[in-house]
């Protein structure tokens, strides 16, 4: 498979170069296969912080690894296999995806309304929604994948705050979590289901990881996209300071689960 980026676009202006973290602006975006924010994301992306001595960390729990995704854009099933092949336990796509389901209702596109931008696709509360092979709005949520984990037989609950990481962790749980690709900056967006739901999340960086550690002052991250066109530089392993790592998850609704080994 080709090492395309995962979400290829992200809204990063020159203030992402400076340390900035948060929504961007933009104008109207432009159509190449993905939306336009200020510039892509391979223009500045920031320096990863490579992982030191395990025994810096409050907790470290090496995370399983395979190097790249299992499509163009699979990152929360990606993240699963990483947290599940951890505890033993071998998934495939194709199980994954009849776990979850594919809501086919709608393939997920976007419109740029005055106030922002609003993406219209299948209920991600509860299925998997959009093309993985080529659509970069494909996505799901932490609610739907409890239904990988629950086939799995592992435990999972959800997890909103840095606390509930912390103590996942300190229990020798691995966190699933939304992000956005790289951490860097994002375009906030509505997505709506055919239902009417209204959910937070990201325009064009939409990104899923796993958190495999932390200390005081940063968190560790499984990310299996590694090295892509947007950032050949990127690490499977890397630090992210919880200051950051807290931001970009709020964009993302506090969107996590916290996995562990049945009874654990």
């Amino acid at each position: 498979m080709s090492r395309w980026n995962r979400r290829q676009i992200v809204s990063a202006s020159f203030a992402a170069a400076l340390g900035y973290l948060g929504p961007v602006s933009s104008a109207l975006p432009s159509f190449d296969g993905a939306p336009w924010g200020a510039e892509r994301a391979a223009a500045a992306p920031p320096l990863q912080t490579a992982t030191g001595d395990p025994a810096l960390y409050a907790v470290y729990i090496d995370a399983a690894l395979k190097e790249g995704q299992f499509e163009q854009y699979t990152c929360e099933f990606d993240a699963a296999w990483a947290i599940l092949k951890s505890f033993g336990i071998d998934s495939t796509l194709e199980d994954q995806v009849v776990a979850i389901g594919l809501d086919p209702r709608i393939e997920p596109y976007y419109e740029a309304t005055p106030d922002g931008f609003v993406v219209y696709g299948g209920d991600t509360t509860q299925f998997f929604s959009g093309d993985y092979t080529q659509n970069f709005l494909a996505r799901t949520t932490g609610q739907a994948m409890q239904k990988i984990f629950a086939t799995y037989a592992v435990d999972v609950e959800p997890v909103n705050d840095r606390a509930g990481i912390e103590a996942a962790l300190d229990r020798s749980a691995l966190v699933w979590m939304k992000a956005t690709v790289d951490f860097l900056p994002w375009e906030p967006v509505t997505w709506v289901t055919p239902e009417g739901k209204e959910l937070p999340g990201v325009l064009g960086n939409d990104h899923a990881v796993v958190v495999m550690g932390y200390n005081s002052d940063v968190a560790v991250i499984r990310d299996i996209l590694g090295p892509t066109s947007s950032n050949w530089n990127r690490l499977f392993e890397y630090e992210v300071p919880w200051e950051t790592l807290l931001a970009v998850w709020e964009a993302q609704g506090f969107d996590g689960l916290a996995v562990s080994p049945s009874g654990q």
